[in-house]
């Protein structure tokens, strides 16, 4: 092949390569909240799969929703609720540490997907349910967990899991246990 032919030819894959690479970035960004940089349900829903079939014996799916979150937006302004979602994402995050995923599902709502959970969700609740700092005070901040253990399941699903996750946390909503008082 003479040199011209061969770089007629290279001209073209370089073009798709380069094209390849952004696509694939612009992906991965849009699995990622701007927000809090955490996975979005898209982003976080492919690596739950994986991890439920992995290791289902040890896997637990906790959804995580502020108490109160509207009050905070309306009593301390949206950059103070943002400071509030930013804080409880990084302290989802942190709590997973290498062992889970963490992701912001929307508006005030999280999910984690993590091994060996129960063990270590007082400290989850703990964590979640201390004040935010924000401009030289403190945000009172709280939530409610609410956990799915996968073995539990009678078949492995992230559908179902997500779903009592859900019903345990809305369970704890309703008895006051992880409710801010006023």
């Amino acid at each position: 092949m003479d040199l011209p032919t061969a770089f007629a030819a290279a001209v073209p894959l370089i073009g798709w390569t380069t094209h390849g690479a952004w696509l694939s970035k612009r992906l991965a960004t849009a699995r990622r909240d701007p927000l809090t940089g955490l996975h979005t349900r898209d982003g976080f829903t492919a690596r739950a799969h994986r991890l439920t079939q992995r290791r289902p014996g040890r896997t637990s799916v906790l959804l995580i929703d502020l108490d109160d979150f509207k009050a905070t937006n309306d009593t301390y302004g949206h950059a103070a609720g943002d400071a509030v979602i930013t804080a409880t994402a990084d302290r989802l995050s942190a709590w997973c540490g290498r062992t889970g995923i963490a992701a912001r599902l929307g508006g005030d709502e999280f999910a984690a997907i993590v091994l060996d959970a129960p063990a270590r969700l007082p400290g989850l609740r703990a964590t979640l349910n201390q004040p935010v700092p924000y401009a030289g005070s403190m945000l009172p901040a709280s939530a409610s967990v609410g956990i799915c253990p996968i073995a539990e399941l009678p078949v492995v699903s992230l559908t179902d899991a997500l779903r009592s996750a859900d019903r345990d946390m809305y369970a704890h909503k309703r008895d006051g246990r992880t409710t801010r008082r006023r």
